[in-house]
């Protein structure tokens, strides 16, 4: 008796190549992925200009650990967007934010007229772009956060906001004199209202590189919508918040300590 021919691939390719009219039936193709979520929007802030300041290197030589800010950006397909406008903006090391009044611990600072840690760039055939800044650091009511913007044909179709992981933050922070002050930050990604909001989309991807570390973003918008969230009226149109809460906003809560904030800093199962 004829050995048996297995059912595979190649035991039926045999049979037809002895003679056999058995059909052969190909096999199902492979699924598409389906593409991921849209990137949530997050809030805008008081601080943001609209330059259209086209350059890679936004750091203008500042104190601070140097970070690469990497963007893919997507449409609602998951397919390249090329021609995106991206627009970048973050405080620096003592959280300070160019191009506006009230600035620094005692909102005495004037950095009207500055441009640093501020940029433009266009994506590239690929949807990437690249920006070379430094890492940011903190203040009151906010944990560490990147702002920025995807604008499509004229329209800006995101704003939202990069959230860097705690456990690096307060690493840098708490042994680094550029990030220095004197105190621990109240806010953290598990205390910020903003970051829960936003969600895991709004998560930045950080590795090290060679001198610097990168954050990575796949930033996926709908090119049909405008996916931005409104600044609430209670936060100033200058950093007066730097030397306390703004009237009406939310008292400045007092910084986690010990075992709460050791579990607010670790990843949650």
């Amino acid at each position: 008796m004829p050995d048996k021919i297995a059912l595979t691939r190649r035991g039926l390719v045999a049979v037809a190549l002895a003679g056999s009219a058995t059909a052969i039936l190909p096999e199902p193709a492979a699924p598409e992925p389906a593409p991921g979520p849209l990137t949530a929007p997050a809030e805008e802030g008081p601080f943001y200009l609209d330059l259209d300041l086209q350059r890679a290197d936004i750091a203008e030589g500042l104190a601070g650990v140097p970070l690469d800010i990497a963007f893919a950006v997507q449409d609602e397909t998951g397919a390249p967007l090329p021609g995106a406008r991206i627009d970048v903006w973050h405080c620096d090391a003592q959280g300070r934010y160019s191009g506006f009044p009230g600035q620094g611990e005692d909102g005495r600072l004037d950095l009207s007229g500055k441009t640093f840690l501020r940029g433009s760039q266009i994506a590239g055939a690929d949807g990437r772009a690249r920006f070379s800044s430094v890492y940011p650091g903190w203040y009151p009511g906010r944990t560490t956060h990147i702002h920025f913007k995807i604008i499509d044909g004229g329209t800006a179709r995101l704003t939202s906001q990069i959230f860097l992981p705690d456990a690096l933050s307060e690493f840098l922070y708490a042994n680094l004199g550029d990030y220095a002050r004197g105190r621990l930050r109240d806010t953290l990604n598990s205390t910020d209202g903003i970051a829960l909001a936003a969600g895991e989309t709004t998560r930045g991807e950080l590795r090290e590189a060679a001198g610097r570390y990168v954050v990575s973003l796949r930033a996926r918008i709908d090119r049909k919508t405008v996916r931005a969230v409104p600044t609430p009226p209670f936060m100033p149109p200058r950093g007066d918040r730097f030397a306390g809460p703004p009237p009406g906003g939310p008292p400045r809560r007092p910084a986690p300590q010990g075992a709460e904030r050791l579990r607010g800093l670790l990843p949650k199962a």
